[in-house]
């Protein structure tokens, strides 16, 4: 029944690597604190917002990049469910604001010694551990629910991935300067 439960011990250890420095990453970054997580909701510290801006921006760059260098980077790209997406995010964010932290950002404030993170953990493998005990029902109820299945937008359009990539930096970068002049004007 476990034969294939656990990876090889390289992958595992390459994981933990990677996990050590993404945890020690966010913990620099700020957002393994409530009052920064909290803040964002509160439309008054958008210090999570401009990481997760400028990891995607940086990301695409890399991904598409590589992938222009000939290496071998396969495209996870997930169904796009409608309605299993509106209420993902629901849940997911109604989550995140009660226990200021998502799941990342809890597992490194853990390490980092926040007690009140523990709970919420906790909460998210009892939460995991029910969604695969219910996801038949919602496979067939929900996430049929305006599927369109695996598509991007470089697929309906035909277009290069670099104009929406571009178009993402126009974006971002724009973004990233209104966030600071927010912050900046609002800061109390």
């Amino acid at each position: 029944m476990f034969e294939h439960f656990f990876a090889n011990p390289a992958t595992i250890l390459m994981g933990g690597i990677i996990g050590f420095l993404f945890g020690f990453l966010l913990q620099k970054g700020g957002v393994t604190r409530y009052n920064v997580i909290v803040g964002q909701f509160m439309l008054k510290d958008f210090t999570v917002l401009k990481i997760m801006l400028t990891a995607v921006m940086v990301g695409s760059v890399g991904i598409y990049g590589m992938r222009a260098l000939g290496f071998d980077i396969a495209l996870h790209v997930k169904t796009t469910a409608l309605l299993g997406n509106a209420l993902g995010g629901l849940i997911f964010g109604a989550g995140m604001a009660v226990l200021g932290y998502c799941p990342g950002t809890a597992v490194a404030a853990m390490g980092e010694g926040s007690r009140h993170a523990i709970a919420g953990v906790f909460g998210m493998i009892v939460g995991a551990g029910l969604f695969a005990e219910v996801y038949p029902w919602i496979k067939s109820h929900i996430l049929s629910v305006g599927n369109f299945g695996k598509v991007t937008f470089v697929d309906l359009t035909g277009l290069s991935p670099w104009l929406f990539i571009a178009g993402l930096w126009v974006a971002g970068i724009f973004g990233l300067v209104s966030l600071e002049r927010w912050e900046k004007n609002n800061q109390s």
